[in-house]
């Protein structure tokens, strides 16, 4: 895993701009388009990202101040300004609060981006991994909005390359097995990684060498990120290769958030 915080900024800047270039061109009418999250339109993701850059924006600041980082209470708040925006608003309102951020994060110097501690959702975070949060919401959230205009589009190669490394923390959480006993073997592409999926009553997703003796999973990287996340329907699947594996199965365990 990518432990310093730079190629995780830098990840984020460019996941930015490529979301503002593809953002910036719509107009009302494409903005009030579905996305590919199926209870919002592309400005209401957006909306959420711009939300959400409010938010990081203060637990940015209690980490660099030593202030107490904000609960669940600040939240309502901001979402309730974010949702009585227009969708032309959120749109064009987000891509600020969202640049602001990244700014805020690349003017980070030395000396800050080692002192940045906060506790944040029962977990103890220094810089990388509040820029590892934000990374993970942004470019999957950009993908909602990028496969609602492109049906190839895919997660951004730079974030795919962050993210894989981490993503045994996302499949405890996302994974709801229901008690399907599972034990397969996965690997990837772009990058290359092979991890050991088991689940009963709960699941782990653990790195580990390729073992051929398990039912098989061989994918890109980005769309076992995808999976995990719940966005790999059978419409934006790629080409996979499987021994023993039911896709679908494997779908309903990740039902996506």
């Amino acid at each position: 895993m990518q432990t310093s915080p730079r190629p995780w900024i830098d990840a984020l800047r460019h996941s930015h701009d490529t979301l503002r270039t593809k953002v910036e061109p719509l107009d009302g009418e494409q903005a009030r388009r579905p996305s590919y999250a199926s209870e919002w339109t592309i400005a209401q993701v957006l909306s959420h990202l711009g939300s959400g850059a409010q938010i990081f924006s203060l637990f940015l600041a209690a980490g660099l101040t030593g202030a107490p980082t904000p609960g669940q209470e600040a939240f309502p708040p901001i979402w309730e300004v974010w949702n009585a925006r227009s969708p032309e608003l959120q749109a064009a309102e987000a891509l600020v609060a969202d640049g602001e951020l990244v700014k805020r994060f690349e003017s980070l110097d030395a000396g800050q981006l080692d002192s940045v501690r906060l506790q944040l959702f029962g977990m103890d975070l220094d810089i990388t991994g509040l820029a590892r949060m934000r990374l993970s919401e942004h470019a999957i959230h950009s993908w909602d909005i990028a496969v609602a205009l492109d049906p190839a589009a895919t997660v951004a190669a730079d974030a795919t390359g962050l993210l894989i490394d981490t993503l045994d923390q996302v499949a405890g959480r996302a994974g709801k097995p229901e008690g399907k006993v599972l034990k397969l073997s996965v690997s990837t592409t772009s990058p290359e990684r092979h991890f050991l999926l088991e689940t009963a009553e709960n699941l782990t997703l653990a790195a580990a060498g390729p073992d051929d003796s398990l039912p098989q999973l061989r994918l890109p990287a980005e769309a076992f990120i995808r999976l995990v996340y719940g966005r790999l329907d059978e419409a934006h699947t790629p080409a996979v290769e499987t021994r023993q594996v039911d896709l679908d199965e494997l779908r309903s365990i990740f039902p996506g958030f």
